[in-house]
C-alpha cells in the first residue's frame, strides 16, 4: 500500500520565529518537538561561523564554515541580521538563508541569544519572538549542573548570562510572549498555540 504524502501544515502567520532564553532552559528541546510534529513545515536558520568544525558536523547543515575574511565582507555588505563574537568566533545569521527556507514554503526559526534578538529587532527583520524562561532561577541552576558537561566557571558564566536574559525578557515589548517551561507538555502547548495563532 503506497503511503500518502504528508501535507505541511503551516501556520497562518509565515513571519520567522525567533525563539530565545537562557541556556538549559529547553529551547532546543520545544522547537523540535514542533519540528516532529508539524513535518516539513519549518526549519532552522544555519548560522554562519568562523569556528572550525567539530566531528561530525556537514557545512551547510550545522553551521556554514567561512573564513574571518569572507564573514567580514558578508557582515560590511549588511548580509547578516544579526552576528556576534564567542569564544574568539564570530556567528551569524544571514540574511540570505531566511529568505532561501522561506522561498521553500517553510517558516523559518531561528534560535537566538540575547545581543542577536536586540540586532533582529533593529534590523527591520519582520518576526516573532518568542522567550523561553525557567521556572525559577534554582530549577535553571540545577538543570545546568545536572547535565555534568561542563566545569564550575563555565557554570558560573551560563548563569551570569542567564540573569542578563531574565531581566532583559521582562522588557515592555523585547518579546511577544513568555514561555515558562516548567512542565514540558504545557511549555510545548502554549509554544505551539502561539506559533499557529493567525497573525493580529
Amino acid at each position: 500500500m503506497a503511503s500518502v504524502p504528508v501535507t505541511p501544515l503551516l501556520p497562518p502567520d509565515r513571519r520567522p520565529i525567533v525563539i530565545s532564553g537562557p541556556s538549559g532552559v529547553g529551547k532546543g528541546t520545544l522547537f523540535r518537538r514542533l519540528f516532529e510534529s508539524h513535518p516539513d513545515s519549518f526549519a532552522l536558520s544555519v548560522s554562519h561561523t568562523t569556528r572550525p568544525p567539530r566531528a561530525g558536523e556537514n557545512d551547510g547543515h550545522d553551521y556554514y564554515f567561512v573564513s574571518h575574511d569572507a564573514f567580514d565582507k558578508l557582515a560590511a555588505a549588511a548580509g547578516f541580521v544579526e552576528h556576534a563574537v564567542f569564544g574568539g568566533n564570530r556567528y551569524g545569521t544571514s540574511k540570505q538563508t531566511i529568505a532561501d527556507q522561506s522561498a521553500k514554503g517553510r517558516v523559518v526559526v531561528l534560535d537566538i541569544e540575547m545581543e542577536g534578538v536586540k540586532q533582529i529587532k533593529k534590523s527591520g527583520i519582520d518576526a516573532r519572538f518568542v522567550f523561553i524562561k525557567p521556572p525559577s532561577f534554582e530549577e535553571l541552576e540545577r538543570r545546568l549542573r545536572g547535565r555534568g558537561t561542563e566545569d564550575e566557571a563555565s557554570v558560573a558564566r551560563r548563569l551570569d548570562r542567564a540573569r542578563d536574559e531574565l531581566a532583559y525578557a521582562e522588557t515592555p515589548g523585547a518579546h511577544d510572549i513568555i514561555v515558562v517551561n516548567d512542565d514540558l507538555d504545557a511549555a510545548y502547548r502554549e509554544f505551539e498555540a502561539f506559533v499557529y495563532k493567525p497573525r493580529p
